[in-house]
């Protein structure tokens, strides 16, 4: 496969495989349990498969159909386990890799957009690729300067692809639900949708990064790699090592964890208070851990942050708002905050809701911001889901009621994803200390009397 599937029927076909074969399997497991294996092990196995079908699918296409694996693989945290289970591997890998663009598309795709010299400007370029991901692949290098680089190539037809795959993806979103119960599909589909031209568009990601380059060239705990160089479908950075976060999720040891978590919420924060931009794309692939020698102590490691191909521009930083209604929400405010969900369009003019009830839909939710530290956890984050999924609780009959503004769509998907990977690493975070230090409104006023120290999930 020289590039990306591009003709509309092939790539129909494939991301039509992933329901139909959900159903083919199912039946297939029926046969088995009728055979006589037991109901636990042929559900297992139906799983895996199910797991596999969707790595392998939505890797090979790449584009859209990966983005949309990307996005969903930072929410498994809040799937039952024994569903979570099966599909985690498959998941997460597609937040580090996929099947690479073979070499000689790559050399033409560089040939075409920075010249038919374009080996003389490195002194050293790896053809196999040290990342794949959605739009685009990460070549390891020397620029000619001598400095180490990471060269994105854009996969040739990845704009064509990424709409053709959401569109016929939001068409799947209902029968794509069994293959991650408890998730609204079409809504994450439309908001990737809404993102596609500006991550497609190199340049406004130069920009991004630079602007993230330049205010923590400095910083003791966030590291962003600088642009070197930006041509049409080719973004030159500097290099990071560093461990990759979905490693840290996978076999990292505490304290890689909770520093990791740590300074994730710090850069989700003030990442935006100090630039105007939002990252946008927090899932695990995006993040390194930079621990620096083996004697280096915790405080002493850092965040390496990757990929601004997506952000929210908010020049003004976080809405006073969040902060505001978070405080008062602590404070136990009922009608305050009311008031102020309906000033901002989260409650419609026409909906009648008891501020008391609202008070108790949203203190289980912000639970971290009530305690010095807070230790997220897979448990805590599906108890969440479960609540407001359960069509019987009242949470989830005050949840269909709210509205969530258009200004505030991306926001709350990357704090919810955000979250999503906290819970993935198991962090003990000190939650409140960033928000105190980051979110306007947050800070004003007496802290809740009614924090303890600590508190697990």
């Amino acid at each position: 496969m020289s590039d990306l599937p591009r003709k509309a029927v092939t790539r129909t076909a494939k991301l039509a495989a992933l329901p139909l074969g959900f159903a083919g399997r199912a039946t297939w497991g029926l046969g088995k349990r009728i055979g006589g294996r037991s109901a636990e092990l042929v559900g297992r196995e139906l799983q895996q498969r199910t797991a596999e079908q969707l790595f392998k699918v939505l890797g090979e296409l790449k584009g859209g159909a990966m983005k949309f694996g990307q996005a969903l693989s930072v929410f498994e945290s809040a799937l039952p386990e024994e569903i979570a289970g099966p599909y985690r591997a498959a998941l997460t890998k597609l937040q580090e890799a996929a099947p690479p663009m073979p070499t000689r598309s790559v050399h033409a795709a560089l040939a075409e957009r920075l010249g038919e010299d374009w080996r003389e400007l490195f002194t050293e370029f790896e053809d196999q690729p040290a990342a794949a991901a959605s739009i685009g692949q990460v070549h390891r290098a020397v620029w000619h300067d001598g400095r180490e680089v990471a060269v994105k190539v854009q996969y040739p037809g990845a704009g064509e692809a990424l709409l053709s795959d959401l569109t016929q993806l939001s068409r799947f979103a209902r029968l794509l639900g069994p293959l991650i119960p408890g998730m609204d599909i079409k809504p994450l589909i439309s908001e990737l949708r809404d993102r596609i031209s500006e991550e497609l568009d190199y340049e406004l990601e130069a920009r991004a990064q630079r602007a993230h380059a330049r205010e923590f060239a400095q910083d003791p705990d966030v590291v962003v790699p600088d642009v070197v160089h930006q041509g049409d479908q080719v973004l030159i950075t500097e290099w990071m090592g560093g461990v990759p976060l979905s490693e840290v999720i996978e076999r990292g040891g505490q304290e890689e964890r909770d520093r990791a978590g740590q300074l994730l919420a710090r850069f989700l924060f003030s990442g935006t208070a100090r630039t105007g931009l939002l990252h946008a794309d927090p899932h695990p692939g995006n993040f390194r851990l930079l621990t620096g020698d083996e004697d280096s102590p915790p405080e002493s490691w850092r965040l390496g942050v990757l990929d601004f191909g997506t952000v929210d521009r908010l020049p003004d930083g976080l809405p006073p708002t969040i902060g505001t209604a978070l405080r008062m929400t602590l404070d136990g405010h009922a009608e305050g905050v009311l008031d102020l969900l309906r000033e901002e369009g989260f409650v419609k003019p026409s909906i009648e809701l008891d501020p008391d009830a609202v008070l108790d839909y949203l203190l289980p939710i912000i639970e971290p911001a009530q305690v010095t530290k807070f230790t997220f956890s897979r448990g805590w984050m599906r108890a969440q889901a479960a609540r407001i999924a359960d069509p019987r609780s009242p949470a989830h009959q005050l949840a269909r009621q709210l509205n969530l503004p258009p200004s505030y769509l991306l926001i709350h998907r990357v704090t919810t994803s955000t979250i999503g990977v906290l819970c993935q690493l198991g962090a003990s975070v000190r939650l409140r200390d960033e928000l105190e230090a980051w979110v306007p409104g947050f800070g004003a006023g007496e802290e809740s009397e009614e924090a303890s120290e600590e508190a697990p999930a």
